[in-house]
């Protein structure tokens, strides 16, 4: 296989594509957001990255909180609208008929809809160009309660999220393995 030299740019894919609440329960606003991860686990810690042009900023830089909510494939058409749409002009919830639920830990709204909601403290804020990163703390993950199994483990899969990748949205496909499949014994079938 042979490779071109192509650019440079941003292209680690896919990646979440996530519809991140600001504000509180009177003032608020849906931002679709691409640039979000990990990275820390103990304390949990995660990052977005919002350009200063965008409503939502200067929300979170307020009021030092968010939360980061997962999207779906029933999702996909307002994740992409709440992207395209500035909270200036629209009240986001109401035009894509989401509904906000309280959190636990800050005063930003939840998106009902979404199968989970992580609620954020802002404890840094780092300049990139185009970008601000806000990092935070993870205060509280606040998970449907249909997609746990019998055991009280989280199913994910039931929750047909999406990606995005190089300009599109993506349905995430089949489970094909998990962490240590690689290494781990096989075991032995009784006769």
């Amino acid at each position: 296989m042979s490779k071109r030299v192509w650019k440079p740019g941003t292209f680690i894919y896919p990646i979440p594509a996530v519809l991140v609440t600001s504000g509180d329960m009177n003032n608020s606003n849906i931002l679709t957001v691409a640039w979000t991860g990990v990275i820390n686990t103990n304390p949990a810690t995660v990052y977005i990255s919002v350009r200063p042009e965008r409503y939502s900023y200067n929300l979170i830089k307020q009021n030092k909180e968010f939360a980061i909510n997962l999207t779906t494939e029933k999702l996909a058409y307002a994740t992409d609208w709440c992207g395209v749409r500035s909270g200036n002009k629209y009240d986001k919830f109401k035009e894509m008929n989401l509904t906000k639920e309280k959190a636990n830990f800050i005063k930003v709204p939840l998106i009902k809809e979404s199968p989970v909601s992580i609620e954020c403290k802002v404890i840094k804020e780092q300049n990139f160009g185009s970008h601000t990163m806000f990092t935070a703390e993870v205060l509280s993950i606040d998970a449907d309660e249909q997609y746990f199994d019998e055991k009280g483990a989280f199913d994910i899969s039931k929750c047909h999220l999406i990606a995005y990748s190089n300009g599109g949205y993506y349905a995430l496909g089949k489970k094909i393995g998990k962490f240590g499949y690689s290494v781990e014994k096989k075991k032995k079938r009784r006769k």
